[in-house]
C-alpha cells in the first residue's frame, strides 16, 4: 500500500522538520502541557518520522508508533518502535493504551473522526488522547500567510474538503494535500467518539497556528 507521504519522507526529515527547532508553533509545549508526566505506552497516532518519540520518552512514557508511510517509518524506527498501520485500524485490542497523541496529523486523514472512535476503542477508562493539529480557523487552503502584518482569511473555511491548494510551496499542502474540518466539526468529533474534552491549548502569536486538545476516555466505558 502506497501512501503520500513516501516520496517525500526524505525531505521532510532533512529539510521541514528542522524549520522548527525553536517551537515558534507551540507543539513541544503543547505536548508537555497537555500529556504531562506519565508512565506507560503512549501510541502517537501518524508517527511520521518519530520527531516528537524523544519528548515524550523524557515524559517518562514509553513511546510506540504508527503510521501508514513505509517511507516515514525507515527514519522512525531509529527512534521508537513503530507498526506500519492504517489509523483506522489500530493493530491494539479494546481499553489497552493509557494515552495516545496525534501530532500535526489530522489534517492528513480524510477519516479522522474514525480515527477519533478508533482511538477511543484502544485507550484504557481513563487514558488520555493529546491531540495537536493546525487551527482549523486559521490554517487551510482559505488561509493566505503570505503577508506579514495579517493572515487573510478568505471564503472556504466553512467547506469541509481535502485539497493541495496552498499559499506556498513550502509547506505540506501543496505537496500531499490536506483534508479541513471547521471547528465545530472537529470537537463534535472527538465527543462523538464518546471521549470527554478535559483542556485546549494554542499556538504561536499573535495568530495561533495549533490547536492542542486533551481529552480522556470516560472510566465508566
Amino acid at each position: 500500500m502506497d501512501a503520500a507521504y513516501d516520496e517525500i519522507a526524505g525531505w521532510y526529515e532533512r529539510e521541514f522538520l528542522p524549520r522548527d527547532t525553536d517551537d515558534r508553533l507551540g507543539i513541544r509545549r503543547s505536548i508537555r502541557g497537555l500529556l504531562g508526566r506519565g508512565s506507560g505506552a503512549c501510541l502517537e497516532v501518524g508517527c511520521g518520522t518519530g520527531a516528537y518519540a524523544g519528548l515524550v520518552g523524557e515524559l517518562g512514557w514509553t513511546p510506540v508508533g504508527a503510521d501508514l508511510s513505509a517511507g516515514m517509518l525507515r527514519y522512525a524506527r531509529s527512534r521508537l518502535p513503530v507498526v506500519r498501520a492504517d489509523a483506522g485500524r489500530l493493530p491494539f485490542r479494546d481499553g489497552v493504551l493509557p494515552a495516545v497523541v496525534s501530532v500535526m496529523a489530522h489534517t492528513d486523514m480524510p477519516g479522522y473522526m474514525g480515527v477519533l472512535r478508533e482511538i477511543a476503542r484502544v485507550l484504557r477508562p481513563g487514558g488520555v488522547l493529546v491531540h495537536v493539529g493546525v487551527h482549523p480557523c486559521f490554517v487551510g487552503a482559505f488561509a493566505d500567510w503570505s503577508g506579514q502584518e495579517a493572515v487573510v482569511i478568505r471564503p472556504g473555511y466553512l467547506d469541509r474538503h481535502w485539497t493541495k491548494a496552498s499559499w506556498t510551496n513550502e509547506g505540506l499542502r501543496d505537496k500531499v494535500g490536506a483534508s479541513h474540518w471547521p471547528l465545530p466539526g472537529l470537537l463534535h468529533g472527538f465527543l462523538d467518539a464518546g471521549l470527554t474534552l478535559d483542556r485546549f491549548g494554542e499556538g504561536r502569536a499573535p495568530v495561533p497556528m495549533t490547536l492542542s486538545v486533551r481529552a480522556r476516555r470516560a472510566t465508566g466505558s
